[in-house]
């Protein structure tokens, strides 16, 4: 049986291995939280699992968004009874532990960390895979190009990193609102002679003004039916990095339309995603595009279109029922706004053409008609948000198909 400096020693090194898991699962941790963390845990003591999960909960997690990734990682870490007792070398208290039945906000994140962890915990004399780096750069071009439906695994949670770290181009515009300003600029009367009156008039200086700017709001119309899934899973990691530094109000629709701008503002991604799969209740059904956006301009648009807002409508245009109302639902929404860009996966196919009702019903009412299948086009699109007109006139798409047709 080992001693009491022995079962210290473990218990203090498991913790520098879960403080090291923590870190590289995007929690902030130094070194003097770890002394901390060791340190509370042998004046808390470790007979129950909930006093010792607590415990390093109160060190560690220190902010709210932290706490889905600590849970997560808490629950992998010390997964079982027998383990942590092993560990530990300490009785525990018998408490039944409950699986969860569905997906869990970090999980992917922190099991990445785990088998990160693993393998930089290995000894000296084990061999390490010998890499070559000569195709990483032609790897990486690929991998931009390549359609998000095409992806696996690996190379979906690559991509869903690198569209977390875009950003959207200074396209601040000036609003009817003024601000103080140095000259040159109007003269603001107002507080030039507010001004005079502290010198009693004996002195005046012209104090100027200009209008504020503002980054315009962005608001996102996404499809996730059957065939829009895969794309509208990738792309909210998108929508929700956007939200970080704008103004950004996520709609979803399949059947029906979900606001789900709440949801994504959650800081942590995991937790945000898990959050909307738990919100919207169509998710792969069908297409009413013309129900959804009836629903919108109805309920949404007065509140949400406002100084001089982008709207991003994501939708393969496939509407189940295409008719004279998704012409003028469409129509409503363009003139709503300042700028309507159609984000159509479909476009990544060479052989695309604007044949179907819907497409064509869709096309002579938006400014812009960009794909959106790749983290090129994605790359691509954040360039051209700063940029006025720069898709094109998405009506030749229209004269393109009836000469082909002709």
């Amino acid at each position: 049986m080992r001693d009491e400096g022995s079962r210290s020693g473990l218990l203090a090194e498991n913790i520098v291995h879960f403080a090291r898991v923590l870190r590289r699962a995007g929690i902030p941790l130094g070194p003097a939280s770890v002394v901390d963390a060791v340190r509370a845990v042998e004046v808390a003591g470790i007979a129950r699992r909930d006093d010792f999960y607590w415990t390093l909960h109160s060190i560690f997690a220190t902010r709210r968004d932290q706490h889905a990734t600590f849970d997560e990682a808490f629950r992998l870490f010390w997964r079982s009874r027998q383990q942590l007792r092993h560990m530990l070398n300490a009785p525990l208290a018998d408490e039944e532990e409950r699986e969860p039945a569905a997906p869990r906000a970090a999980a992917t994140r922190v099991a990445e960390a785990l088998f990160d962890a693993g393998l930089r915990g290995r000894t000296r004399h084990e061999e390490e895979p010998d890499i070559d780096a000569r195709l990483t750069s032609s790897a990486d071009e690929l991998l931009r190009r390549r359609d998000f439906a095409q992806m696996s695994a690996g190379e979906m949670a690559a991509a869903e990193a690198a569209l977390q770290k875009m950003r959207l181009p200074d396209d601040r515009v000036p609003t009817r609102r003024a601000v103080a300003a140095p000259p040159p600029g109007s003269v603001d009367l107002r507080r030039t002679i507010r001004a005079s009156l502290r010198t009693g008039g004996g002195m005046i200086a012209l104090r100027h003004r200009r209008p504020a700017e503002i980054h315009p709001p962005i608001v996102v119309l996404a499809d996730i039916s059957g065939s829009m899934a895969a794309y509208a899973r990738v792309l909210l990691h998108f929508f929700h990095a956007i939200g970080r530094s704008r103004r950004v109000h996520t709609f979803l629709f399949g059947t029906r339309l979900t606001n789900v701008t709440r949801e994504l503002r959650r800081r942590d991604p995991d937790e945000a995603l898990a959050a909307v799969a738990a919100a919207v209740p169509d998710w792969s059904g069908g297409t009413r595009i013309a129900t959804a956006l009836h629903e919108f301009n109805r309920k949404w648009s007065r509140r949400v279109l406002g100084q001089g807002a982008i709207v991003l409508l994501f939708t393969d245009g496939l509407e189940r029922e295409p008719g004279n109302d998704l012409g003028k639902e469409m129509d409503r929404l363009h003139r709503s706004c300042r700028r309507l860009v159609w984000l159509n996966p479909l476009l990544g196919y060479a052989g695309f053409s604007a044949r179907a009702r819907g497409v064509r019903a869709m096309l002579p009412h938006v400014d812009e008609f960009r794909s959106a299948h790749s983290l090129e086009s994605v790359a691509d699109l954040c360039r051209a948000l700063g940029q006025e007109g720069a898709g094109g006139d998405p009506r030749r798409w229209l004269h393109a198909t009836g000469d082909r047709a002709a």
